[in-house]
């Protein structure tokens, strides 16, 4: 079962990190750029200077800056697999089927977990926009996902009313309670750079978690069936 588990992990994270680090390359890092120069004050927003009046660096290769972007999104993707496999080898053991055709169901969970319920209450944020406390926010949003991943099982694999409603409240207490934010909401960039990036954020992570549960499925099914000594399908 550890076989399965740290090799299934290990492929599908490697696999899907280096897919989301591509997309976030091409979709995500240019608005990244873009807002790193308001926030150095080279260009102002509602100021004298605009955009189209200074060359905005928005692209181009940065080897060693999009090599270790591509470095940490696929160790955070690898261990993203490790939770999510883990999952499913539980699932297993309660008797649930895990194959290849559901895994794309268990990346949107994953996706709605880990980055859908905390950005409702946190959205992606832009350089030098303003924020609460780091260490609070970092408490919120770990709470948030793990009660959304803690309901979403539950609302998944409960019977009955009462842990489709403990799932229910546990999804729902996060944001009711609140996450945090400062008193004043100031930051140097648009907001329509701001809405663009978390748009685009959020995007990548679907397409990412997404691809992250078919592939954890797939190498979760052959590796079971490597162990099975069955004859590989197509």
């Amino acid at each position: 079962m550890l076989t399965r588990i740290v090799t299934s992990a290990l492929f599908a994270g490697f696999a899907a990190g280096l897919i989301a680090a591509a997309l976030q390359l091409v979709f995500v890092q240019p608005l990244l750029l873009h807002a790193e120069h308001y926030e150095s004050g080279r260009l102002v927003h509602f100021g004298a200077q605009k955009a189209s009046d200074a060359h905005v660096d928005t692209g181009g290769i940065d080897w060693h800056r999009d090599g270790l972007s591509f470095l940490f999104t696929t160790l955070i993707y690898t261990g993203y697999a490790f939770l999510l496999v883990s999952a499913m080898a539980a699932a297993s053991m309660r008797g649930i089927s895990v194959r290849a055709k559901t895994g794309l169901v268990w990346g949107l969970a994953g996706f709605l977990a880990v980055h859908f319920a905390p950005a409702v209450g946190l959205p992606p944020e832009l350089p030098g926009a303003a924020a609460a406390d780091v260490g609070v926010r970092q408490i919120w949003w770990f709470a948030t996902a793990a009660a959304t991943a803690v309901g979403l099982g539950l609302l998944a694999f409960g019977h009955g009313w009462m842990p489709w409603m403990a799932g229910a409240i546990l999804i729902a207490a996060p944001h009711v309670i609140g996450a945090p934010h400062p008193l004043n909401l100031t930051g140097p960039a648009p907001p329509e750079l701001a809405a663009g990036f978390a748009t685009r954020a959020l995007g990548v992570g679907l397409v990412a978690w997404a691809l992250l549960g078919l592939f954890s499925a797939w190498f979760w099914e052959r590796e079971a069936r490597h162990a099975e000594n069955l004859p590989q399908t197509a």
